[in-house]
């Protein structure tokens, strides 16, 4: 129940005092990382003769377009920078107990944030794709019985991936922190590997790539 419970860091004395607790800190630490190093790794780039770190960047970039052509195809790729933005985002916020922070993902505000992101993003491709009348017309599809179903799913999806991340995130930290205190010397080491790095890595893959095959079900 502790761990449920994010701790206020600062209060902006706005509107009757706006709380910023530590989850909201933490992701705009990562933000700023993510805006840094962009800036950083996008310099100097060359044509010919390319260095190794933009041959490594160039590499990650096309393995990241070509997992998710292969889910939107081509004529989609427009959603790409968003979904490997996000999947960057993950990546960061659940292997940062590594170093001793807690992660941001183990606050259900911030995974529940992400997937109204997701759900927003994933009716307005099937929007833009098959225009409107098309998209409300399929919540009758097969038959108007199953409208309510259909509408329903619109808000099962995105609290899938909310409790899905959400869940995985803070069990393996309280798993951590309940091993730490019973042997806090070498026990945690392996184990550490696998809840911050193996599961973190996880579910970051599995939280874009379902984003990125509901938006391919929603354009069909």
């Amino acid at each position: 129940m502790e761990e449920l419970t994010c701790k206020t860091v600062f209060e902006i004395p706005v509107f009757g005092g706006i709380k910023v607790d530590e989850a909201v800190v933490a992701t705009w630490g990562i933000m700023l990382c993510l805006t840094l190093l962009s800036l950083i790794l996008v310099r100097n780039l060359k044509v010919e003769r390319p260095g190794k770190v933009q041959l490594a960047l160039e590499s990650c970039i096309q393995w990241g377009t070509d997992l998710f052509e292969g889910i939107l195809g081509k004529e989609n790729s427009g959603y790409i920078p968003y979904l490997m933005t996000v999947g960057l985002f993950l990546v960061i916020s659940n292997t940062m107990g590594l170093i001793g922070i807690k992660p941001p993902t183990k606050d259900l505000n911030v995974t529940a944030a992400l997937a109204i992101l997701s759900m927003l993003l994933i009716e307005y491709s099937g929007i833009r794709r098959n225009g409107i009348r098309h998209w409300g017309k399929h919540f009758g599809e097969p038959v108007p019985f199953v409208a309510p179903i259909m509408v329903l799913e619109v808000f099962i999806r995105p609290l899938s991936l909310c409790m899905r991340l959400f869940g995985n995130m803070l069990g393996g930290f309280v798993v951590m922190e309940l091993i730490k205190q019973v042997a806090p010397l070498l026990i945690p080491v392996p184990l550490s590997f696998y809840f911050d790095i193996f599961d973190g890595l996880l579910q970051a893959y599995v939280f874009v790539f379902l984003t990125a095959l509901f938006m391919n079900e929603e354009m069909e």
